[in-house]
């Protein structure tokens, strides 16, 4: 009798370690990463292989089945051919919600960065990951996303951007029912941005001053003084670029990360290695990365990838 109130009493101790164990995972708070930009933010990585342009290279279906670099991705479809939803990694982009897999680009055949950069986070962290992606293509920092330590008039989608991130924050317990209860802490932003400036000569000149008003602005405007900040370089055009306009401007986005507020807390990814060429992509479109879908999933991871060790980082401090 003796024993077997002991295996009892010990099942009971045991059932209730794992019931506070249960109980500690659901307070901890959802991961949220803002993600945010112009049109290379937004995505054009064609995701299914078209044969009759250049045999379908560079679309995430080839990617996954003949890229020398498809061990990354074979995560992405299960043994049946079908894309992974993740329900660890959740999305919220202008409204669509759900969990991240192939779909979220400027429409359902397309992807973005997200899918890379969700895959690095969902994989790094035990706690649930929500994506926030805000992204409107032909967007410049001088104009529309102006912020207001710039001085003259605040871009509107700035305002947007802000505005929008409050609003699924405070709302995304009804809008992902499986994270009713949770808390949600914003991590960090992701920014792929860069083309509208680069193309003119003004805002290009500012590019530099104009990014870190942004910065601190945004961290100031959510509340979130020390938010880590990613930014991917605006490298469309490969690492043979030679127009000074586009040189100045990826180089005020390096320039920005070593500033010395910003050296914990910003990091800046070079891109230009990313850049497939049209022979080698769905479409010859360079500012839009040729479509190239391996390009649009390894800025995604790199941004990831430099999102996580900003954030282990602070947790070893």
């Amino acid at each position: 009798m003796q024993n077997h109130l002991g295996r009892f009493g010990l099942s009971v101790v045991l059932l209730f370690l794992l019931t506070l164990g249960d109980s500690a995972a659901a307070e901890s708070p959802v991961k949220v990463f803002l993600l945010a930009g112009q049109s290379n933010m937004v995505g054009a990585g064609q995701i299914k292989a078209n044969p009759d342009r250049n045999g379908g290279q560079g679309s995430l279906e080839w990617m996954v089945e003949s890229s020398p670099l498809k061990a990354k991705v074979q995560g992405l479809r299960d043994s049946s051919g079908e894309w992974v939803e993740r329900d660890d990694v959740r999305i919220w982009n202008f409204g669509r919600t759900g969990g991240l897999k192939p779909g979220y680009g400027s429409n359902t055949g397309t992807i973005g960065p997200e899918l890379g950069f969700g895959t690095v986070v969902g994989e790094a962290f035990d706690e649930p990951v929500l994506l926030i992606k805000i992204a409107w293509g032909g967007k410049s920092i001088g104009k529309d996303f102006r912020p207001p330590s710039a001085g003259g008039e605040v871009g509107p989608e700035y305002r947007i951007l802000v505005d929008r991130t409050k609003e699924v924050l405070q709302d995304a317990g009804r809008q992902f029912p499986e994270l009713a209860g949770r808390t949600f802490e914003l991590a960090g932003i992701g920014w792929h941005q860069g083309w509208n400036d680069r193309v003119n000569q003004e805002f290009n000149d500012a590019y530099e001053v104009n990014l870190a008003h942004f910065i601190r602005d945004i961290r100031r405007d959510l509340k979130s003084p020390d938010l880590p900040f990613v930014i991917a370089e605006t490298g469309m055009s490969g690492p043979n670029e030679r127009h000074p306009r586009a040189l100045a401007l990826m180089a005020a986005q390096a320039a920005v990360a070593k500033k010395p507020e910003f050296r914990d807390n910003v990091a800046f990814v070079g891109t230009r290695n990313f850049y497939r060429d049209p022979d080698q992509s769905p479409s010859g479109q360079q500012y839009h990365w040729n479509s190239n879908a391996e390009t649009y999933y390894l800025i995604g991871e790199a941004m990831g990838l430099a999102m996580v060790e900003i954030l282990q980082r602070e947790k070893q401090e």
